[in-house]
């Protein structure tokens, strides 16, 4: 026997002896992992609701009740209706329909869309085509039928049904039409910021970061005092969360998430109130001043993370198909749905009454953001709430689980972007 074949027999045992113990150490960690104890679920109330009871809307929204037009959680739209007759060709006062068609108050009327020649009143929207020339291309019962039920013509149509949905009635529908045949030649702009397809984009140039800029900031140091501040169960944050710029580095950043012990996805602002109701005995309802600052703070400690949401556990992956179907779910008297304003194939990316539409990507690192129009925190939830009462559509409770799915279908379309709270934006 030859040195090499002799070293080779000798070894042989050796790498048998190591083979077993390295199989034995993987056994005995594996037991310590099946003998180790599950970690606790985090202490959450899970009794009642996180909303304020009973719940209303905010004393300063309309206080129309929209209860006959779908909302995010029943349908009770009127469906597509048959297009009543009318005598042809359509006679009507076409100045009283250029009125109705210029009134903003019917739903934005049809300038929140279109251009509509000489006599178009200022900042026109674009998200339907112009139609300075309408008058010249279309019959009277094509515009009156269209105007009526848009979706008898195509039921992905962002134009409000206008007739059945009781926006207007039959004799303004024909005025419309009277007033639509007189469009008959292009429309120019003399200014740039009249015309949509011209107008500059909106651009924030504001440091969000800069307390002279966002009066938002000053929400964390509210936040700082209750976090240390004690409540009724004599403990306060800090007790259990000594450093909170360490524990919660990147925590908001992988919220909302499915919480077993609610049986939904739950994001920051409703972890807050539960998560204080059994520590603490703070009572912190959602969109109280107190739930808003700790949510700002707890984002802002997440500053600069990327955001990343866990959408392969199969709870998780109910609730991101359940939130992408709202978002194409149309609701309100004004029949539009999520997607229809902020998807490129829609409406994104032009302008809606003298507003520009984003795309649903960029518009969640920011919240909770600091509203200039309003002088207030808004928080990602009641943003979705403004937005169904904007289009005539009547909201739910902020703890409601339509909410929490239609976040997490959000969070999913920014996964990778980075965190930057509190926002300001007008």
């Amino acid at each position: 026997m030859n040195k090499q074949s002799g070293d080779s027999v000798l070894k042989a045992p050796r790498l048998a002896r190591w083979a077993l113990t390295a199989a034995l150490g993987v056994g005995v960690i594996a037991a310590c992992a099946w003998s180790r104890p599950p970690k606790p679920p985090v202490p959450l109330d899970t009794s009642g609701s996180a909303a304020p009871q009973p719940w209303q809307r905010y004393a300063d929204w309309p206080r129309a009740d929209w209860k006959e037009f779908s909302t995010l959680r029943q349908a009770a739209s009127p469906p597509v209706s048959a297009i009543p007759k009318v005598d042809l060709p359509i006679t009507a006062d076409a100045e009283r329909g250029k009125l109705l068609a210029f009134d903003r108050s019917r739903g934005g009327g049809c300038v929140a869309c279109h251009i509509m020649g000489k006599e178009t009143p200022s900042m026109p929207g674009n998200v339907g085509p112009d139609l300075s020339e309408i008058g010249k291309m279309r019959s009277d019962d094509w515009l009156f039928g269209y105007i009526y039920d848009s979706r008898r013509y195509n039921p992905g149509s962002v134009m409000p049904p206008w007739g059945v949905h009781g926006l207007y009635n039959v004799d303004e529908i024909k005025a419309i039409v009277a007033f639509l045949r007189t469009l008959q030649s292009p429309q120019t702009f003399a200014d740039n910021r009249e015309d949509p397809a011209k107008r500059p984009l909106p651009v924030e140039t504001r440091d969000n970061l800069d307390p002279t800029e966002n009066p938002g900031l000053f929400a964390i140091d509210k936040a700082e005092a209750l976090y240390r501040k004690p409540g009724p169960q004599g403990k306060a944050c800090i007790n259990c969360h000594a450093a909170p710029a360490t524990a919660f580095r990147t925590w908001a950043a992988a919220m909302p998430r499915f919480e077993p012990q609610l049986g939904k996805i739950m994001g920051v602002e409703e972890f807050v109130t539960r998560h204080a109701r059994a520590t603490t005995g703070n009572d912190w309802r959602l969109q109280s001043e107190e739930n808003i600052a700790l949510s700002v703070y707890l984002r802002h400690l997440a500053n600069g993370a990327t955001i990343s949401v866990d959408l392969k556990s199969p709870e998780a992956e109910a609730a991101l198909l359940r939130g992408q179907a709202l978002m194409a779910r149309k609701i309100g008297q004004l029949n539009f749905a999520c997607q229809d304003c902020h998807t490129p194939e829609k409406a994104a990316n032009k302008w809606i009454r003298g507003q520009y539409l984003t795309e649903s990507r960029g518009q969640l690192g920011h919240f909770p953001t600091w509203r200039t129009s309003r002088g207030e925190i808004w928080d990602m939830t009641k943003r979705f709430q403004w937005c169904g009462v904007a289009i005539r559509a009547n909201e739910l409770p902020p703890d409601a689980p339509e909410y929490g799915d239609l976040e997490l279908a959000l969070t999913a379309m920014n996964i990778g972007q980075k965190i930057s709270v509190p926002g300001v934006r007008h």
